[in-house]
């Protein structure tokens, strides 16, 4: 069965105007079970996660200084949210549910988080909207328990995953691959393990074509034996943050392969959503819903 990670503390409030679309996180398990895609057995509740799963990852005084409200000014703007209580429950919902379906994804095959991607979160700092790493902290957890030893994160959200890259910079175990827009946030890059940047304009074809060749011959390579996927959505054409000129049909061709991929090689893999700020909110649920219908339709 799909294990889906949903809070409803995911559409966390944000002043008038705010241009993150939180409202995805409401309306997009709304599309799937209105269209029959997934019943209400398919979601689950992350709860709250232990203090050690985090520290695997972030600093004591990072994650004290979020816990408490006493970021700086300066560290708090870097993150683009108002800092809030509700806002820090969000975040460590999130990360529990990427921990949650990584177990789920070893039992199934596949699990997803409706949120997370949260790849802009350092060890010591969060920016880009990210406070917490999801997925490096499911990432470590799973290794801290015995589960997996050598992880790959797929991370094609059209942003670098500069805060992944950052706190797996020295771990062999971890193999970070990003490929994102050439000229778009962040403006000074991490160094992944394997960073592709893809120039503004490339549209479907040079976009799938450079995964197709990178992504087998990457898996074949590292042999890992559990795969994490950030499938963000902000590569389509209108996306106000993206510019790399992809069409929905595009996007759902390049989670297809990727999820066909990790079927048939049998390596479980873990799905969070990442970005998608298109102005129409109808686009950016049709694009993301993609990903779970693929994952029904290959998986189960």
């Amino acid at each position: 069965m799909l294990k889906i990670a949903y809070h409803s503390i995911y559409k966390h409030p944000l002043p008038e105007g705010h241009r993150f679309p939180m409202e995805k996180y409401e309306l997009l398990p709304q599309q799937l079970l209105h269209e029959g895609s997934c019943t209400p057995e398919n979601f689950f509740k992350p709860k709250m996660p232990a203090e050690a799963v985090i520290l695997a990852v972030h600093t004591q005084e990072y994650f004290t200084d979020l816990l408490n409200l006493t970021l700086d000014k300066r560290a708090a703007r870097k993150i683009g949210f108002p800092i809030s209580k509700s806002l820090i429950e969000r975040e460590l919902r999130i990360a529990q549910g990427t921990i949650d379906g990584s177990e789920y994804a070893l039992q199934y095959g596949i699990a997803m988080n409706i949120a997370g991607g949260t790849h802009h979160a350092y060890t010591g700092h969060g920016e880009g909207f990210c406070l917490l790493n999801d997925q490096a902290i499911a990432a470590r957890y799973l290794q801290n328990n015995g589960y997996a030893k050598k992880i790959l994160i797929v991370d094609l959200d059209v942003h670098q995953g500069n805060g992944t890259a950052q706190i797996f910079q020295n771990d062999d175990s971890v193999f970070t691959f990003s490929m994102h827009g050439a000229g778009n946030y962040p403006f000074k890059k991490e160094k992944s393990d394997l960073d592709i940047a893809i120039p503004d304009g490339s549209g479907d074809a040079i976009y799938l074509q450079k995964l197709k060749e990178t992504l087998p011959k990457l898996i074949d390579n590292q042999k890992p034996d559990f795969i994490f996927y950030l499938s963000g959505v902000d590569i389509l054409a209108t996306d106000k943050l993206g510019r790399l000129n992809c069409t929905v049909a595009g996007s759902k061709a390049r989670d297809r392969f990727v999820l066909e991929f990790c079927k048939d090689l049998q390596i479980p893999v873990q799905v969070s959503m990442g970005g998608g700020y298109s102005p129409e909110i109808k686009t950016i649920i049709d694009a993301h819903a993609n990903t779970f219908r693929l994952a029904q339709e290959i998986f189960f």
